[in-house]
């Protein structure tokens, strides 16, 4: 406390407590010959000010936050109380100044001020993860991890992006597999082309397949951090200056350029071009990596901690999604191409119209053991097989793989069904295959003008046969299932008429939770006898259509039907849609022509010649730049056809002036003559579709 005289303008302090010289430093003396010190620099607002001057004119207490100067030069926050003391009924004699010290509640407001931030912080960098967690949960989202780094770039950095390691580095957008480049389209990973002293380095290429570090490069480049990281050598973010100079070739000179040309940048990011670079680590090696540039200049030493926190878990728990997903990628391919590398191509049989489906079950990444085969035995004999043996799992398909083998070869020394069936439990039992396993064995002779069925049932669903609209089970020639016969096995006999069609089926296509066998046999029957196409895809498509829209287990079908010479007079109503899964090989080219053909025929589309060259383009593009099974797929629009070519390339087709020295490389130039044509990235690589335009092939400019 200190007492200031109120006679004297200036307010003179007369007596000050032993408190208030602890606090200020100043005794009686000095606080009187310091008066304008101890209150210099106290900033008040003018404001402030007023109202002080005006209290102590009226005589009336006041109280006014100050910031007073120590002896030692130090400040002091105070809360002065001025209060006037009068004697009596005169004016007031003396001012009475109560400091109120504010150091330790300035302290304790700064502290929890300090808290409340920390964590505020800490709800921020859980919801951002939260968040990331979020957009991780669909794998399917081709822009995941473009939406990540959206986020971060308005929650925390100038700028984001993530680059994956496929074969070398690339922009991603998705957690989506990446695949090697095919020397078609965009290559992934392009690197630099180098300059005159590229020729005298040696390159090698790393053990994870990145870009290649440029061996021997000279000493004026400085060392690639990013494939430092790559690598697995440093586990901690590193510092890119992205106008520096690197090796030709090197991950980082590719990053650097690209980086730089992003059209992702906005006013947000400083003039700093140092970009800070965290690996993207999978469960054994470097997924790629996460480049931010930070708001603040200074790279690497302007992120927060906080924030590096953030970064470094989203960075790993990318990284842990992607390496899941592209495991779980690589055992659903391994299944599906197990269990399809055991399954025939089909045959093309002259008189008859065959075709075959066939879903496995790859929810759960299994294999099963259903499987068919279309046999061409003799110029005039087919055989048709489909069985199913109980499993999902690598025993049941291998166990399929050898029935299928067993049964191929005994049909070919034997043609009619019941002796086949004999001697394959004959061998079954002394090879002592562990599964149970049930089919049908058929062959189709052609007898003057048509066909005559023989068949003989070993434990398997019987094959639907559907004459003018009346749909029958042909139960004849049954027995237990295979390996369990020992009593002799039994033949059945049907001719059949043109436009009869015969459906070879496993339990997937009718077996249903809510739906038991027989139901499931009834509903067939139902919809096989109202079916109105005169082809057998489009028998099949409008059989899945209706049947099996969300199969539960491995669905395997055959369609054969015997041609009606008045297919050509009448035009019934036809499912509009045709699928096919085509292997990667150059016979599917052929066989995808006459796919469109027939199905131009069945459809009474007119532009018929004009879908057999495009969709002879398109396939021959996946068989020649592809990889994987080829799916194709047909569409009546209503106002033209549509056809889409699926596969595992995730590369743009790109039109091109042919390929200098060599025939070829007009293909999309004849697409473009005769349709509309795009593509789109599927799950499994891409597809590309193409609507052919009505009327004829146009003239040539």
């Amino acid at each position: 406390m200190a007492l200031l005289d109120a006679s004297q303008p200036d307010l003179p302090v007369v007596w000050v407590n032993a408190a208030f010289e602890a606090a200020t430093g100043y005794g009686l003396d000095g606080a009187r010959s310091r008066h304008g010190d101890v209150v210099e620099g106290s900033a008040l607002r003018p404001s402030d000010v007023d109202a002080l001057t005006a209290a102590v004119r009226e005589e009336r207490p006041v109280s006014q936050t100050l910031t007073l100067r120590r002896a030692d030069g130090t400040r002091l926050t105070c809360r002065a109380h001025l209060s006037p003391v009068r004697d009596r009924e005169g004016p007031a004699a003396h001012w009475v100044v109560a400091l109120q010290d504010l150091t330790e509640q300035l302290s304790h407001d700064a502290e929890q001020a300090a808290l409340v931030e920390v964590e505020r912080r800490e709800r921020r960098s859980l919801g951002l993860i939260a968040q990331v967690s979020d957009l991780l949960m669909d794998v399917d989202d081709p822009h995941a991890l473009r939406e990540i780094a959206m986020m971060l770039r308005r929650a925390l950095v100038g700028w984001a992006a993530f680059y994956l390691n496929d074969g070398g580095l690339r922009a991603a957008d998705g957690i989506g597999p990446g695949h090697p480049p095919s020397g078609k389209g965009q290559r992934h990973g392009d690197a630099h082309p180098g300059d005159a002293h590229r020729a005298a380095l040696r390159v090698t290429s790393t053990a994870t397949g990145a870009l290649p570090i440029l061996r021997g490069a000279p000493a004026r480049f400085p060392r690639d951090v990013v494939q430092l990281l790559l690598d697995g050598e440093r586990d901690r973010p590193v510092e890119l200056d992205l106008d520096g100079t690197y090796a030709p070739g090197s991950a980082s000179d590719w990053l650097a350029r690209h980086v730089g040309q992003d059209p992702g940048h906005d006013g947000r990011t400083t003039g700093d071009r140092r970009a800070v670079v965290y690996p993207v680590p999978g469960r054994r090696r470097v997924l790629g990596v996460l480049v931010v540039l930070p708001r603040d200049a200074g790279g690497l030493a302007a992120v927060e901690p906080s924030t590096m926190t953030v970064l470094e878990l989203t960075a790993r728990r990318v990284g842990l999604v992607v390496d899941n997903a592209r495991l779980y990628d690589r055992e659903h391919r391994l299944a599906e191409t197990l269990q399809r590398a055991m399954l025939p191509e089909q045959a093309e049989v002259d008189g008859l119209d065959v075709w075959t489906y066939y879903a496995p079950n790859s929810e759960n990444v299994q294999v099963g053991g259903d499987w068919y085969d279309v046999l061409q035995i003799a110029p005039d004999v087919v055989g048709v097989v489909i069985g199913d043996v109980v499993g999902h799992d690598v025993e049941a398909a291998a166990a399929m793989g050898q029935l299928r083998s067993v049964v191929r070869s005994y049909t070919f020394d034997i043609t009619s069904p019941g002796p086949v069936l004999e001697r394959v439990d004959q061998l079954v039992t002394g090879m002592r295959i562990p599964r149970s396993a049930g089919l049908v064995l058929s062959t189709l002779t052609r007898s003057g003008g048509g066909w005559r069925l023989e068949y003989s049932r070993a434990g398997h669903l019987p094959v639907l046969l559907v004459r003018e609209r009346e749909a029958t089970q042909l139960l004849d020639a049954g027995g237990p299932l295979i390996g369990f016969g020992g009593h002799g096995r039994g033949t059945a006999a049907v001719d059949l008429l043109p436009g009869d069609f015969l459906v070879y089926y496993t339990d997937g296509l009718i077996e249903r939770r809510d739906r038991g066998l027989r139901d499931g046999l009834a509903a067939l029957a139902g919809v096989a006898a109202h079916v109105t196409a005169l082809d057998a895809a489009g028998i099949g498509e409008e059989l899945l259509s209706r049947l099996a829209d969300h199969p539960e287990d491995d669905v395997a079908v055959v369609v054969v039907r015997v041609p009606d010479p008045r297919d050509q007079l009448e035009r019934a109503r036809s499912p509009r849609r045709r699928r096919w899964s085509l292997p990667n090989e150059p016979a599917s080219i052929g066989r995808a022509r006459h796919a469109v053909v027939r199905t131009c025929q069945a459809w009474d589309i007119p532009e018929a010649a004009n879908a057999e060259l495009v969709v002879s383009e398109l396939v021959a593009n996946a068989v020649l730049h592809g990889y994987g099974h080829v799916s194709l797929q047909l569409y009546d629009t209503g106002d033209g056809l549509r056809i889409e070519v699926e596969d595992g390339n995730p590369a743009p087709p790109v039109a091109t002036d042919g390929h200098p020295g060599r025939v070829g490389g007009f293909g999309m130039q004849i697409v473009e003559r005769l349709a509309d044509w795009g593509w789109r990235q599927s799950r499994g690589g891409k597809l590309v579709w193409a609507k052919i335009r009505p009327g004829a092939l146009p003239p040539g400019r």
